[in-house]
């Protein structure tokens, strides 16, 4: 059958390259991961011996140094192959607050190796349980105490740490009550979680209804050396929200490949599934919803591109950002229903995989933002509406 994806001709060798590698792992791989609660360690494996989760660091720190536009490229592309991103996705996004706000010393000391895979920045702390989105109340504190910061707190939702050697942590600095503006007085560490040797740091699996490895995190006393600081203290809100715009077109490529896969997967079947002596593709009524959810999905593939290339213009980019991510996830999550409806019975099954990636999809209509959080910041900042709250 003919390819779905109408922009498969832009970037095609970059495509192509990574569906070849995806295709190396196919149903039976992330069924058993699946079946084992394990996460994909061969596959994140060939992902960074191939170069592709370096894609956004610079040339002359090992990476390739390319742009959003085509890191947006591959995480669609692992997502369209039947694969789950969320395995790894999380060094293309974090990866922008040490490279815009790190020292040079902290550059070269990590993003070669991160480039290489011989350290991994697949983890950050910003959520806590009382506080969620509204991050200016964040409770967790590191005092400065000599060259070091003491860090007693709490987080939670905190993805990969058990396959992570780095992790983001966000830490207010200085008490939300002696700083001018809410949003000042926070700051942004690098945590080594294996050179603090675990002293401080309780980590507590979350189960949840996806395979992604996530944790709720105890910090007592918890030591972090000075130099570990990134950028300036009390600024580190500032760094988190900078790279936001890019966590969620990012995050937004991934729905659009989710929706290109559940399209694809349900086309087929119609074609395929013969009932009363004819297709079932044949009825309006199968080819209607299929018919609208992959224009939905198109619809969502054209306003990532457009925030990604002002991404990478320097442009502004939020409510683009905001925009792509919102339509993404919608059209990502259509398209699962249809395609497990059109299967009936036979979606619920495992070996079809759409269950998995029914649920899989589902999370994105609620982080790393959700969608009522969008259109709130649509209807303020775009559209010149009250603040709601």
């Amino acid at each position: 059958m003919a390819e779905i994806n109408p922009r498969f001709i832009q970037h095609r060798e970059l495509r192509q390259s990574l569906r070849e590698l995806c295709g190396q792992f196919g149903s039976d791989y992330w069924q058993r991961n699946e079946e084992k609660s394990a996460y994909p360690e061969e596959f994140v494996a060939e992902l960074t011996k191939a170069g592709w989760l370096a894609a956004l660091i610079p040339e002359q720190y090992g990476g390739a140094g390319l742009g959003l536009v085509e890191a947006s490229v591959i995480l669609e592309e692992v997502n369209r192959s039947g694969a789950n991103s969320g395995a790894c996705h999380a060094q293309m996004y974090i990866m922008g607050t040490l490279l815009r706000h790190g020292s040079e010393e902290q550059k070269r000391k990590y993003l070669p190796q991160i480039a290489s895979g011989e350290l991994r920045l697949q983890s950050f702390a910003v959520t806590e349980p009382t506080t969620g989105t509204d991050t200016t109340k964040t409770k967790t504190f590191a005092a400065r105490k000599g060259d070091r910061y003491v860090v007693n707190g709490q987080k939670v939702w905190i993805s990969r740490m058990q396959h992570s050697d780095l992790m983001l942590l966000l830490a207010r600095t200085t008490p939300v009550e002696q700083v001018a503006k809410k949003t000042e007085g926070l700051s942004v560490f690098l945590v080594d979680l294996h050179r603090s040797g675990g002293a401080g740091l309780t980590v507590r699996p979350i189960r949840n209804m996806v395979n992604h490895e996530t944790n709720e995190v105890f910090f007592d006393n918890f030591e972090i050396p000075a130099e570990n600081l990134v950028g300036e203290e009390g600024k580190g809100l500032r760094y988190i929200l900078d790279g936001m715009n890019a966590e969620r077109i990012l995050i937004a490529a991934e729905c659009v490949g989710d929706g290109y896969w559940f399209i694809d997967k349900t086309r087929k079947y119609a074609n395929d599934r013969v009932v009363f002596d004819r297709p079932i593709g044949q009825n309006q009524g199968i080819q209607f919803p299929i018919a609208r959810a992959y224009a939905n999905v198109l619809a969502a593939d054209a306003m990532r591109y457009e925030a990604a290339q002002l991404f990478d213009a320097a442009q502004p980019c939020a409510a683009a950002a905001n925009v792509a991510k919102l339509l993404a996830a919608d059209a990502s999550w259509e398209a699962a229903n249809v395609c497990l409806q059109t299967h009936g019975g036979f979606g619920f099954a495992s070996e079809y995989d759409i269950e998995r990636k029914f649920r899989e999809t589902r999370l994105y209509q609620v982080a790393p933002i959700s969608t009522n959080l969008i259109l709130s910041y649509l209807a303020e900042h775009v559209l010149g509406l009250p603040r709601s709250f």
